[in-house]
C-alpha cells in the first residue's frame, strides 16, 4: 500500500523535485517553460509558498512512502481557482487519489467550482468528464487545453 503524504512544498528534497519537473515525460504535459536549474526552482518554489498563503489557495508537495512524488494544489490563475497535479511518471497511478484529496481541500476552502486545465494532447478522461459541469477548450500561454469546470461538493 502506498502511503501518500502532503507536505510543505519547500520541505521537499529540491534535487528530487528538480529531477521530476525536468523529466520529458512530465514536461510534455505542462505549460511550455525553460528547464529548471537550482535558481529557477528556488524562485518557483518561493512563488508556490506565496500562493499557498493566499486566501482560497493551497499548494503542497506530495510524498509516497517518503519519496518525492510531485506537487499539487489549488491556485488562482486566469480568473478562477484551478487544480494542479504534477506527478513523476512512476506515480501516475495515484492521480485519482490525489485528485480526490485536492477536491476535498476545495470543499474545506469553501469553493463552489474549480477548473482543471489539461493540455489538449492528453487523452480525454471519462472520469473527469462525468464530474464536470462544463468541458471546454481554452487557450493559455499560447497552448490549447481541455478545461474541466468541476462543481465542488459542499461540506
Amino acid at each position: 500500500m502506498k502511503h501518500i503524504s502532503y507536505v510543505e512544498i519547500e520541505s521537499l528534497n529540491q534535487n528530487e523535485l528538480l529531477s521530476i519537473l525536468n523529466k520529458e515525460s512530465v514536461r510534455k504535459h505542462l505549460v511550455s517553460h525553460d528547464r529548471f536549474d537550482e535558481d529557477l526552482l528556488e524562485n518557483w518554489v518561493a512563488g508556490k509558498v506565496i500562493v499557498n498563503s493566499t486566501k482560497g489557495c493551497k499548494v503542497k508537495g506530495i510524498k509516497v512512502n517518503e519519496a518525492v512524488a510531485g506537487w499539487c494544489g489549488i491556485q488562482f490563475e486566469n480568473g478562477s481557482f484551478e487544480l494542479a497535479i504534477v506527478l513523476d511518471e512512476k506515480y501516475w497511478g495515484i492521480g485519482v487519489r490525489v485528485f480526490k484529496d485536492v477536491m476535498a481541500w476545495a470543499t474545506e476552502l469553501g469553493h463552489s467550482k474549480v477548473v482543471l486545465h489539461l493540455l489538449n494532447t492528453r487523452p480525454e478522461y471519462k472520469f473527469l468528464k462525468t464530474k464536470a459541469c462544463r468541458v471546454y477548450e481554452s487557450t493559455m500561454f499560447g497552448q490549447k487545453y481541455i478545461s474541466y469546470e468541476l462543481r465542488v461538493p459542499s461540506a
